[in-house]
């Protein structure tokens, strides 16, 4: 297709790793769960499976995007900062923004 940067192996690689770093995301205590941002913009596609939400890995020097809902306590920069170590844990030494769709006092009602 034109228009579109072929995936570089490297890249590749990032991208399938998607679903890892959302369940890694997910699992931090303050994360009540992912959001797809403005118009559901923020994701990750994989072939022959559905978008992950909440998890957009960057082509290129682009950086990894998450979008979350976190739960009501710990300071927003300091989550951003924990969610950044996060994924450099998982992708190594990527730039990372990291957008709170929302922040509530509960999580929600299936007790995560």
């Amino acid at each position: 297709m034109a228009g579109y940067p072929a995936l570089m192996p490297a890249d590749a690689d990032r991208t399938a790793r998607a679903a890892e770093l959302a369940a890694a995301v997910l699992a931090h205590r303050d994360v009540v769960l992912l959001d797809g941002g403005p118009f559901g913009t923020v994701a990750s596609f994989l072939p022959g499976r559905q978008r992950v939400l909440g998890v957009r890995i960057g082509v290129g020097d682009e950086p990894v995007e998450l979008a979350v809902v976190a739960q009501l306590g710990t300071p927003l920069p300091q989550l951003a900062d924990e969610l950044g170590a996060v994924v450099r844990g998982l992708l190594g030494p990527v730039a990372v923004e990291v957008t709170f769709s929302d922040v509530v006092s509960a999580g929600p009602p299936d007790g995560r």
